[in-house]
């Protein structure tokens, strides 16, 4: 998430690199898009307890981290869209301090995902 990159870099300063992960699903059906990431974030994220008061720290509610997540939470956690619409979600990270984004596409064809992105990224 962008506002935990922002974060990271005030406290890192300007000189170490940060590479935040983002994970997404290229797709632009968000319930497709939903049940595709959902699982990657209920488990193991929203059940471990350190994850989770960070997420509340960010701004989350008890009702975001409960059970596999809000439709809120994992759109923040897990893009999905376009490529075109991704691209600009995860510049984001890098107006926030990011030097490097690392995407991790999931799916049933990752491959494709980033073929796809891959035609729209830096």
């Amino acid at each position: 998430m962008p506002a935990h990159t922002k974060r990271a870099r005030g406290v890192l300063g300007e000189g170490p690199l940060l590479a935040p992960e983002h994970k997404v699903v290229v797709d632009d059906d968000a319930v497709a898009a939903r049940a595709v990431g959902r699982p990657f974030v209920h488990k193991p994220y929203l059940g471990l307890s350190n994850y989770v008061n960070n997420l509340r720290r960010l701004g989350y509610s008890e009702a975001d981290v409960a059970g596999a997540g809000s439709d809120r939470l994992i759109d923040d956690l897990v893009l999905h869209g376009t490529p075109a619409g991704i691209r600009g979600r995860l510049a984001e990270h890098l107006d926030a301090g990011a030097d490097h984004v690392g995407v991790h596409v999931l799916g049933p064809d990752p491959l494709t995902g980033y073929r796809r992105l891959a035609e729209v990224l830096w």
